[in-house]
């Protein structure tokens, strides 16, 4: 399968249609490649605004520039990397002072760093550390390989994720599986959790010391899991573990470090559902963090 071939089927799963100009010829004889000849065509689908269509040229990644470094508050490893970052504009901002680590321990004070698997879910289970406990049907540990590559940080539970004790199930976690297909991935290859592991009410957003109380345990996952790449998708997932208020699209394109581990930021599934047209965006932010994962493997990718 040619490179353009494989890009327009990576770009369908995501539900982004793809076609090749036809206004002139695109053969590296007349100085265009595959890539650069390839449109994408972002619509919902699924709403009234369907007919909609947002068109955007797929353009070859500038030269990286400069990049922010996020200080999570548990533990950080100096300078992002040298990687290539999607196209797209990134204001440079100064780097900020590394913080020392700290022991990872549940809002009680309790040290939870020593916790296997088993032990960890039973405490998220009788946590009662936050009001969320009150109002939940269940908590909401995460799911997936345990020993994953990739782990996938989302937000919140909502009201699916609350009754069937899974995070990112409904339509959300539709179009999260079909995102991690476009890069070659299949859901039960990656681990996916949630920076807060009980349902807010009405699904609103967590409040700040909600996400702070419960980073702990989600920290622990991290430790537990060794992910060569975290992929944070959404604002509130990104401030929460990464402890800056940065707007998300900021944020994006960008390689932060929580507890040596590369992390890597883009939209929430949700958020795409009612935003098509950064599904594109969202693309750029996927492709980003499989070209970091390949370049810790030498060049050999998923894909």
């Amino acid at each position: 399968m040619s490179d353009a071939a494989r890009q327009r089927a990576y770009l369908q799963a995501m539900g982004i249609q793809a076609w090749v100009r036809r206004d002139g010829d695109s053969s590296p004889a007349a100085g265009k490649t595959a890539q650069d000849a390839v449109l994408l065509e972002t619509t919902d689908g699924e709403t009234s605004k369907s007919d909609e269509k947002v068109m955007v040229r797929a353009v070859k990644p500038q030269a990286p520039a400069a990049r922010e470094t996020a200080t999570p508050e548990a533990c950080v490893d100096g300078q992002p990397e040298s990687v290539e970052p999607p196209a797209q504009d990134v204001r440079a901002k100064p780097p900020v002072t590394p913080r020392e680590e700290v022991p990872v321990a549940t809002p009680s004070g309790t040290d939870i760093s020593g916790l296997d698997w088993d032990a960890l879910q039973a405490a998220v289970a009788r946590c009662t550390a936050c009001g969320l406990h009150a109002t939940r049907t269940q908590t909401v540990f995460g799911t997936g390989n345990r020993s994953a590559d990739w782990m996938i940080v989302g937000e919140a539970p909502g009201a699916d994720e609350d009754r069937q004790g899974e995070p990112f199930v409904g339509r959300a976690g539709q179009l999260l599986s079909n995102m991690l297909r476009a890069i070659g991935l299949q859901r039960e290859q990656v681990y996916i959790a949630n920076v807060i592991k009980c349902r807010p009410p009405n699904n609103r957003n967590p409040h700040v010391d909600e996400v702070s109380q419960c980073l702990g345990y989600l920290q622990r996952q991290i430790a537990l899991v060794k992910p060569r790449l975290i992929l944070v998708v959404g604002r509130v997932a990104a401030h929460g573990l990464l402890k800056v208020d940065t707007p998300l699209g900021r944020l994006r394109g960008q390689v932060y470090r929580f507890c040596d581990t590369p992390v890597v930021v883009t939209y929430h599934p949700a958020y795409l559902l009612r935003t098509p047209r950064d599904k594109a965006k969202s693309w750029d932010d996927l492709r980003f963090a499989r070209r970091l994962v390949e370049g810790h493997d030498g060049g050999s990718g998923q894909t």
